[in-house]
Protein backbone atom coordinates (compact mmCIF):
# COMPACT_ATOMS: atom_id res chain seq x y z
CA UNK A 1 0.00 0.00 0.00
CA UNK A 2 1.34 3.23 -0.82
CA UNK A 3 1.67 6.17 1.41
CA UNK A 4 -0.75 8.05 -0.83
CA UNK A 5 -3.41 5.19 -0.45
CA UNK A 6 -2.96 5.01 3.01
CA UNK A 7 -3.83 8.50 3.64
CA UNK A 8 -6.71 8.20 1.57
CA UNK A 9 -7.86 5.34 3.48
CA UNK A 10 -7.17 7.17 6.94
CA UNK A 11 -8.84 10.51 5.78
CA UNK A 12 -11.88 8.63 4.99
CA UNK A 13 -14.71 9.20 7.01
CA UNK A 14 -15.79 6.32 9.71
CA UNK A 15 -18.57 4.65 7.79
CA UNK A 16 -15.87 4.00 4.97
CA UNK A 17 -13.09 2.98 7.35
CA UNK A 18 -15.92 0.68 8.62
CA UNK A 19 -16.75 -0.98 4.92
CA UNK A 20 -12.90 -1.05 4.29
CA UNK A 21 -11.85 -2.79 7.41
CA UNK A 22 -14.96 -5.49 7.23
CA UNK A 23 -13.50 -6.02 3.39
CA UNK A 24 -10.09 -6.19 4.07
CA UNK A 25 -10.43 -8.49 7.93
CA UNK A 26 -12.82 -10.91 5.55
CA UNK A 27 -10.13 -11.22 2.71
CA UNK A 28 -7.17 -11.60 5.66
CA UNK A 29 -8.54 -12.97 8.26
CA UNK A 30 -6.67 -10.88 11.03
CA UNK A 31 -7.90 -8.40 13.16
CA UNK A 32 -4.92 -5.85 14.70
CA UNK A 33 -4.61 -4.64 17.56
CA UNK A 34 -1.64 -3.05 19.61
CA UNK A 35 0.32 -4.07 22.86
CA UNK A 36 2.64 -2.88 25.43
CA UNK A 37 5.69 -4.90 26.13
CA UNK A 38 3.54 -7.33 28.78
CA UNK A 39 1.38 -7.77 26.04
CA UNK A 40 -1.12 -6.38 27.78
CA UNK A 41 -3.76 -4.65 25.32
CA UNK A 42 -4.50 -0.77 24.43
CA UNK A 43 -8.14 0.05 25.61
CA UNK A 44 -9.11 3.74 25.74
CA UNK A 45 -11.57 5.37 27.48
CA UNK A 46 -13.70 7.93 26.01
CA UNK A 47 -14.90 10.36 28.38
CA UNK A 48 -17.68 12.01 26.67
CA UNK A 49 -19.58 8.80 25.94
CA UNK A 50 -18.26 7.02 29.18
CA UNK A 51 -16.97 3.86 27.06
CA UNK A 52 -13.91 1.46 27.25
CA UNK A 53 -12.91 0.39 24.09
CA UNK A 54 -10.83 -1.87 22.10
CA UNK A 55 -9.47 -0.04 19.26
CA UNK A 56 -8.56 -2.56 15.89
CA UNK A 57 -7.46 -2.18 12.64
CA UNK A 58 -7.69 -4.35 9.56
CA UNK A 59 -3.72 -4.48 9.27
CA UNK A 60 -0.64 -3.97 10.53
CA UNK A 61 0.29 -0.55 8.62
CA UNK A 62 -2.71 0.90 10.22
CA UNK A 63 -1.86 -0.44 13.48
CA UNK A 64 1.55 0.64 13.96
CA UNK A 65 0.30 4.31 12.29
CA UNK A 66 -1.80 5.21 15.23
CA UNK A 67 0.86 2.98 17.84
CA UNK A 68 3.31 5.65 16.41
CA UNK A 69 1.85 8.40 18.92
CA UNK A 70 1.74 6.26 21.94
CA UNK A 71 5.75 4.76 22.90
CA UNK A 72 5.78 1.06 23.87
CA UNK A 73 2.81 -0.47 21.83
CA UNK A 74 3.36 -2.71 18.90
CA UNK A 75 0.99 -4.38 16.75
CA UNK A 76 -0.36 -7.47 17.55
CA UNK A 77 -2.11 -9.95 15.20
CA UNK A 78 -5.20 -12.04 16.49
CA UNK A 79 -6.77 -14.71 14.01
CA UNK A 80 -10.46 -13.99 13.41
CA UNK A 81 -11.04 -18.05 14.78
CA UNK A 82 -9.51 -16.53 17.85
CA UNK A 83 -11.07 -13.57 18.10
CA UNK A 84 -14.38 -15.33 17.27
CA UNK A 85 -13.93 -17.75 19.95
CA UNK A 86 -12.09 -15.98 22.99
CA UNK A 87 -12.13 -12.24 22.32
CA UNK A 88 -15.85 -11.91 21.71
CA UNK A 89 -16.85 -13.39 24.93
CA UNK A 90 -14.12 -11.83 26.93
CA UNK A 91 -14.39 -8.51 25.59
CA UNK A 92 -18.79 -8.86 26.21
CA UNK A 93 -17.22 -9.81 29.94
CA UNK A 94 -15.34 -7.03 30.78
CA UNK A 95 -18.07 -4.78 29.02
CA UNK A 96 -15.89 -3.23 26.34
CA UNK A 97 -16.58 -2.03 23.23
CA UNK A 98 -15.03 -2.29 19.99
CA UNK A 99 -13.70 0.94 18.55
CA UNK A 100 -13.20 0.01 15.00
CA UNK A 101 -10.05 1.63 12.83
CA UNK A 102 -9.84 4.66 14.05
CA UNK A 103 -8.73 7.53 11.87
CA UNK A 104 -6.93 10.96 11.40
CA UNK A 105 -10.06 12.48 12.56
CA UNK A 106 -9.99 10.97 15.48
CA UNK A 107 -13.57 9.32 14.87
CA UNK A 108 -14.17 5.99 15.27
CA UNK A 109 -17.08 3.22 14.36
CA UNK A 110 -18.19 1.87 17.81
CA UNK A 111 -20.62 -1.60 18.03
CA UNK A 112 -20.70 -4.33 20.75
CA UNK A 113 -18.28 -7.38 20.53
CA UNK A 114 -21.34 -9.29 19.34
CA UNK A 115 -22.09 -6.87 16.61
CA UNK A 116 -18.88 -6.69 14.51
CA UNK A 117 -18.69 -10.46 15.10
CA UNK A 118 -22.52 -10.67 12.97
CA UNK A 119 -21.01 -7.75 10.78
CA UNK A 120 -17.90 -10.11 10.31
CA UNK A 121 -19.70 -13.02 9.60
CA UNK A 122 -21.86 -11.55 6.75
CA UNK A 123 -18.88 -9.85 5.21
CA UNK A 124 -17.04 -13.11 4.68
CA UNK A 125 -20.26 -14.84 3.84
CA UNK A 126 -21.07 -11.98 0.67
CA UNK A 127 -20.12 -13.54 -2.73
Amino acid sequence: MTSDEMTSVLEAGCEDRYDYFLSAVAENRDIWILVNGNQQFLKIYDEDDGIEYLPVWPDRTFAAAYGDDASGLEPKSISLPEFFKKWIDGLTRDGLQVGVFPGSDATVWMLTPSELKNDLQEAMSAP
